[in-house]
């Protein structure tokens, strides 16, 4: 059982930091200050992000819907602050679950640590059906339903099922590594993110070099509001869902924090620079991308994306290299959001919040890791895929959903810490040495919880644009979806509720 008590103490042994929040050290406590940083960079993943949905985005609000990139990054950079303070405060496995836990009611952070729990299996299997628009692009032997019309498509009957596919040899290969353990999960990732790095700087210069028109072309909207009743502020708001989907998952640094070394001093740091790494190099990606395509108005950068912009600009044989580079940066990223739900589960089971709580909080000795809740992860987003299969709005319905279950929870933390703020509860007087933002933390924090209200009702608009207007369960799939699994939520608290904070 974990204790409401927080006394900073100056770095030293982690241990006995650890001990000091009432748990034992169990998992294996490896990660230096690059593993950390590489966590959160490769959730969040610009050349999985921006390969993925630069087309939504670009058929949205047309190359004017770039500016999403910096509003949101504004607003998520304030939740960042937010937990960057929190992880310097708690260095617990579990991130939101636990920040959630030191300064909420438990039924709060038993919402917010079930809500992102889901909304991770559900991002694993958003991120794992990429590989559909990177690999068959590369070559055609991935597209093993369908044919070269299919490829890179997952709006065609025969692209869908084949992205269901490759995601399911995805989450199947994830699994093992994190079965296997953290080290190998993070030599494996450092590896991602340094290919990641190096081919987005080279992609931008390469792209650089084949400018053809000047920065003003974000000044264009292409005609994106029409048949919007707001005009063009209607095409802007869907279209930042591409911008909303790139910007989370930050948090992973302080979910492993307990096999973090100095976590207290490295969490922090990791989770702004992995967000601001991941605005500056996708921005500048998008930008120059934009600036150098051969025809700005050609539908297929609405349709096939940055792959297609790549390529018509680079060639195919160096437009596949980059290619490929994405598939590696696909791959890590969905390590990284498996890892971070292993560790969800781990810290709510170990609190005696999870139905067999002592088992699926179990590590392995040999291992160092939690097995269970890495088969738990897996065998669920395959399930969640098998159960999509064929469907041809798959991929923009499990972003949207998976974004909204992150939005959510992390509300759960920063309305919260900002409740405390204005109590005079919070930064408390033991908040120590490590990062705090002084006198700008309420005006910060009042902007995360804003910004975090107002995008979770953007994600949750039942828009055609966005969910289609066939049937009416996938338009109101979102809101459908996340009260039941709110629902649900609910009743397990009710039934394991046994750990209370003191």
């Amino acid at each position: 059982m974990s204790s409401r008590t927080s006394t900073a103490p100056p770095p030293g042994d982690d241990t006995a930091d650890l001990a000091r929040f009432g748990y034992r050290q169990e998992l294996e406590r490896s990660l230096g200050s690059f593993s950390s940083f590489a966590a959160g960079f490769s959730y969040i993943s610009i050349m999985t992000g921006v390969f993925q949905l630069f087309g939504f985005g670009f058929a949205s609000g047309g190359p004017a819907f770039i500016w999403t990139w910096p509003l949101v990054f504004i607003g998520q950079g304030a939740v960042a602050l937010c937990f960057a303070e929190m992880a310097g405060q708690f260095p617990l496995a579990g991130s939101v679950y636990q920040w959630s836990k030191q300064i909420a009611r438990p039924a709060v952070s038993w919402m917010s640590g079930w809500i992102m729990t889901v909304g991770a299996v559900v991002t694993a299997a958003a991120v794992a059906v990429a590989y559909q628009i990177i690999l068959p692009q590369v070559s055609l032997a991935f597209e093993i339903v369908g044919g070269s019309g299919d490829a890179g498509q997952t709006t065609t009957p025969n692209g869908a099922k084949n992205a269901i596919l490759l995601a399911l040899g995805l989450i199947v290969f994830t699994t093992i590594v994190n079965i296997i353990g953290v080290r190998l999960m993070a030599k494996i990732n450092n590896f991602g993110v340094a290919v990641e790095l190096i081919g987005v700087t080279l992609l931008i210069i390469m792209l650089a070099v084949h400018i053809k028109r000047g920065p003003q072309v974000v000044l264009q909207t292409q005609g994106t509001g029409a048949g919007h009743s707001w005009g063009y502020l209607g095409a802007f708001l869907v279209a930042s869902i591409m911008s909303a989907y790139v910007f989370y998952g930050f948090d992973t640094a302080g979910s492993l924090a307990e096999e973090t070394r100095e976590p207290r001093r490295h969490a922090p740091r990791a989770i702004l620079r992995a967000l601001t790494a991941a605005f500056l190099a996708g921005g500048l990606l998008m930008l120059v991308g934009m600036m150098a395509v051969g025809n700005i108005k050609a539908q297929e950068l609405g349709t096939l994306g940055m792959p297609y912009l790549i390529k018509s600009t680079l060639g195919t044989g160096l437009g596949d290299v980059f290619l490929v580079c994405s598939a590696i940066a696909i791959t890590v990223c969905c390590l990284a959001v498996q890892t971070a739900a292993i560790r969800l589960l781990f810290s709510m089971a170990r609190d005696g919040r999870l139905p067999f709580g002592a088992s699926i909080a179990r590590v392995s000795p040999r291992s160092g890791t939690p097995v269970l809740p890495a088969v738990i992860t897996g065998v669920l987003t395959i399930a969640l895929l098998l159960v999509n299969i064929g469907n041809q709005r798959v991929f923009y319905i499990l972003t949207s959903v998976a974004i909204l279950l992150f939005y959510i929870p992390y509300l759960l933390v920063t309305a919260p810490m900002l409740i405390q703020r204005l109590r005079g509860r919070w930064p408390r007087a033991d908040h120590g040495p490590y990062f705090g933002m002084g006198r700008w933390g309420l005006a910060v924090n009042i902007v995360a919880v804003l910004y975090g209200a107002a995008m979770t009702v953007n994600l949750a608009w039942p828009r055609a644009a966005v969910y289609g207007n066939d049937h009416w369960y996938y338009q109101w799939g979102a809101l459908v979806f996340t009260a039941a699994i709110a629902a649900i939520g609910g009743l397990l608290y009710l039934r394991y509720r046994r750990v209370t904070d003191s």
